[in-house]
């Protein structure tokens, strides 16, 4: 814990006094969820409080005693991340934002939603479908808070006709380590004032203050959806169909890749079989349109460039429960390869021209290492979801193994044009890595805007990159 103090009783007891105290948690037990989050190889740090305030002026006040006492501060929505951003490493207080979790307008006429942090995904997409709007983000995690999107620039799925979270975020409010409260952006769509700090503030991972309210942008619910399903005899072959999909200019809206051997874990998962499972390849492609016919013709020119470039079939379900269960074999993909630990996570993203070579050349690091890989991705905006599998390896053969791939797997996406996180963030796990993507130089210059926001660097020390 070097620089930064324990939380002392007698401020133990101030925190219980702001948030009530049934909401500040000491218990060892009581604290064990607290200390990791989704993270494959993330090891337990147990806080030495969790603090769970209830509105901003509760965190503001919360900021400002860590700051004066330089303890430091983690913040937390629903711990579904996968790179260590929501650990605790440094101990001090665990700020969760689990009770922040109302929102607080939906407003039909200019179209957004205003809401707290801890609201988690499914419940907002519930909310403003409800009122006949859609916010069409999709990140994966049902169960992930706002906030956390947020902080990290969530992506998912539907990334490919809609973005990222960034798109929709027309403002934020914040607590700034200080315990200064700031307002950025608000109801609106264009704006030429100043700096951004709504977009610097989105992807921050809780370094430069902690999101207490966010203002995010909706559009009307697509008419119709369709899920198309097409095997292929290789991934080299799927990858390289991507790119004359694109060109139809149909709009498809997610666009996925998958091996076999992930799909054989996730028939395992799951119980059921996967049409076509046998086949070593597919994508998944999302497509929406304003009518039935609409998509129906898209459906049909997205089949023909497929099978024109050497697809097995084109698996078109029939029925909502046939979509959604297509739909949701993808979305456990990371639960079902997670119980065969060890496992290692990279995320890396490429220019989309280059997904074929990067993936082949990551193959031909897993075959000199003699440790498989997986390699299933969002194939419309380059995102390369890899997964080192380790069963079988020894563990000291793993321990010494792994950290090498990694470096030559993240310098190749970025020798490709890529970088080294596409939507899970740097967060603890990977900023050894950073410097592979950034020069000191860019790093230096993070680390004063850090230094504008936290001065004393009490706001998730250890994350992103060292002080």
């Amino acid at each position: 814990m070097e620089g930064y103090f324990k939380v002392p009783d007698i401020l133990i007891q101030t925190m219980a006094q702001i948030v009530g105290a049934k909401n500040v948690i000491t218990g060892h037990e009581e604290m064990a969820s607290y200390t990791g989050d989704e993270s494959p190889t993330s090891k337990p740090h147990y806080p030495d409080i969790v603090v769970k305030p209830g509105d901003t002026a509760e965190v503001a006040a919360v900021l400002a005693l860590a700051n004066q006492n330089k303890i430091a501060v983690t913040p937390r929505g629903a711990g579904t991340g996968i790179s260590g951003g929501a650990v605790p490493i440094k101990g001090g207080i665990v700020l969760s934002m689990e009770r922040m979790n109302r929102i607080l307008e939906i407003d039909a006429d200019n179209f957004v939603v205003v809401t707290q942090p801890g609201v988690r995904l499914m419940d907002l997409c519930q909310a403003v479908e409800a009122e006949g709007l859609y916010y069409p983000l999709y990140p994966g995690e049902k169960s992930a808070f706002i906030g956390g999107n947020v902080a990290t620039n969530a992506g998912g799925m539907r990334a490919v006709r809609y973005g990222v979270t960034r798109s929709f975020v027309l403002g934020l409010e914040a607590v700034l380590s200080t315990g200064q409260i700031v307002r950025t952006g608000g109801k609106y769509v264009k704006c030429s004032t100043g700096y951004d700090l709504t977009q610097l503030l989105i992807g921050s991972e809780g370094t430069l203050a902690v999101i207490t309210e966010v203002i995010l942008k909706l559009s009307t619910p697509p008419g119709m959806r369709e899920v198309l399903w097409v095997p292929f005899t290789s991934l080299q072959q799927a990858i390289k169909t991507v790119p004359q999909i694109l060109k139809t200019g149909v709009p498809v809206i997610g666009l996925e890749f998958l091996e076999k051997d992930i799909i054989d874990m996730i028939e395992q998962y799951l119980e059921r079989k996967i049409p076509f499972s046998e086949n070593p390849a597919f994508l998944l492609v999302i497509l929406e349109g304003a009518t039935s016919d609409e998509v129906y013709e898209s459906a049909n020119r997205i089949s023909e460039v497929c099978t024109t470039n050497g697809a097995v079939d084109v698996y078109i379900p029939t029925g909502e429960h046939a979509k959604r269960e297509l739909l949701e074999a993808r979305e456990k993909m990371f639960p079902a390869i997670r119980r065969y630990d060890p496992i290692e996570v990279v995320d890396a993203v490429v220019p989309r021209s280059r997904i074929a070579d990067f993936v082949s050349h990551v193959k031909g690091i897993s075959i000199r290492y003699k440790i498989s890989i997986t390699a299933p991705g969002h194939a419309g905006d380059g995102n390369v979801h890899l997964h080192l599998m380790g069963k079988g390896i020894a563990p000291d053969e793993w321990e010494s193994k792994v950290p090498e791939m990694m470096n030559e797997i993240y310098s190749a996406a970025v020798a490709m044009g890529g970088t080294i996180s596409g939507e899970h963030g740097i967060g603890y796990e990977k900023k050894k890595y950073l410097h592979i993507a950034m020069d000191e130089h860019k790093i230096d210059l993070m680390r004063r805007v850090k230094a504008a926001f936290d001065p004393n660097c009490i706001l998730n020390p250890g994350k992103v990159f060292d002080l």
